[in-house]
């Protein structure tokens, strides 16, 4: 016996509303359950379990990839309907519809939807592909180049340095002409705006993830970030830790590929790589953010202190990584290295080494002077003139010769 395909319909009115609905009701092999009046009501009953697909106008307010990941994840398959399906393409593909009609063809979507795979993922593609284009292709790099990398600074707690690391990367990445962008990705609360003197009420990372849900991060990504000379911009991260929760999975991955069609990318994190109760209670992982930025990265800067128990942290750090990405490619930095410890770099040395494989081992002085004269002017490192850490940094860029101009 053919499968019969439930369905639920939302178009706000559109014009081709009727046409769809009288499709929908004479074919035998679908089953109108429901004109919903908004995308909540959508996917109110999409979570019933009751429905097999849903026909959506795709300038629906409110339709954005959090919704159709919703669709999809209670097997919901999802078709769109688009008055110029070309022109729509790629945001619908964005948001995740992989399946678009011609709002001159709604008396076809009874035929199309029984068509539709059991797999809501996948598009239509036995049907008449002129309506059906394939998911877009991911957007090539910046004209004129390679797409830029992406350094992760990431370094176990008790604040080792991350942040300061991780604006000096990205500071010096800036001063020799390479376009970069410092995003602050850290779950619990970055500091990379306070650090900085950026007084800005709107979360950079947070309106990005916006324009991800939306599917239109390509065309306004540069309206989330703030920018602080010819070559370097900032993302801002979350203006309280509660509100890691608004930060999807995969959500960091698409904005830092973006990102790096411009330039060079350097990703400050959160300190925890463990992971928590999110699939259990089907919520974002707060880690998960840590986790996607170590996993998204080109290098990692794994950052630790030169005291002995930031060492042991750092230790446990270096094994925890290769725990969690195959062959990464980790350069470790080991901070604030002060000679009133009584050990020298070749110690250091030679006790990580048991810890796993990374790229070389570099020592950034204890400049605290420096560090708290840029803090309290809110400028970078590499603004307040030439030290002994800021040529240590410079030493640690050079030695990733990838990234350097």
């Amino acid at each position: 016996m053919p499968r019969v395909s439930v369905v639920l319909l939302v178009s706000s009115g559109a014009a081709w509303e009727s046409r769809a609905l009288t499709a929908l009701n004479e074919h035998s092999g679908t089953v109108l359950l429901r004109r919903c009046v908004d995308v909540a009501d959508l996917l109110a009953a999409a979570r019933t379990g009751q429905a097999d697909a849903a026909v959506v106008a795709t300038d629906l307010p409110g339709l954005d990839q959090g919704a159709v990941d919703d669709l999809v994840q209670h097997g919901v398959r999802v078709v769109g309907v688009a008055a110029d399906p070309e022109l729509t393409r790629p945001r619908a593909g964005r948001i995740g519809i992989t399946t678009v009609l011609a709002a001159d063809r709604a008396g076809e979507l009874a035929d199309l939807v029984a068509r539709l795979p059991a797999d809501a993922t996948q598009p239509a593609s036995s049907y008449d592909d002129r309506s059906l284009p394939d998911a877009p292709e991911s957007a090539p790099a910046r004209a004129g180049g390679p797409a830029g990398r992406v350094l992760t600074v990431w370094g176990a707690g008790g604040a080792p340095g991350r942040t300061t690391v991780a604006s000096c990367l990205a500071g010096e990445l800036a001063r020799r002409g390479l376009t970069t962008l410092l995003v602050d990705a850290d779950p619990h609360g970055g500091a990379v705006a306070q650090q900085l003197g950026i007084l800005d009420e709107v979360s950079g990372l947070l309106a990005a993830a916006r324009l991800v849900g939306a599917g239109t991060l390509d065309e306004r990504f540069t309206t989330a970030q703030r920018r602080l000379s010819d070559h370097l911009r900032v993302l801002t991260g979350l203006p309280r830790p509660d509100r890691w929760v608004e930060l999807r999975p995969g959500t960091l991955t698409a904005i830092v590929d973006r990102a790096r069609r411009d330039g060079q990318v350097v990703l400050d994190t959160g300190f925890s790589l463990e992971p928590d109760l999110g699939e259990l209670t089907g919520r974002p992982e707060r880690n998960g953010l840590t986790r996607e930025a170590v996993e998204v990265a080109d290098e990692l800067v794994l950052v630790g202190s030169a005291d002995p128990v930031g060492l042991a942290r750092l230790a446990r750090a270096l094994t925890e990584v290769h725990e969690l990405v195959p062959d990464p490619r980790v350069r470790i930095v080991v901070n604030r290295m002060r000679p009133t410890l009584g050990w020298r770099e070749g110690d250091v040395v030679a006790m990580l080494a048991g810890f796993g494989d990374h790229l070389g081992v570099h020592f950034l002085p204890d400049d605290q002077a420096a560090v708290d004269r840029a803090l309290v002017a809110g400028r970078l490192l590499v603004e307040t003139g030439d030290g002994a850490l800021t040529r240590a940094i410079a030493g640690v860029l050079d030695a990733i010769a990838s990234v350097v101009a």
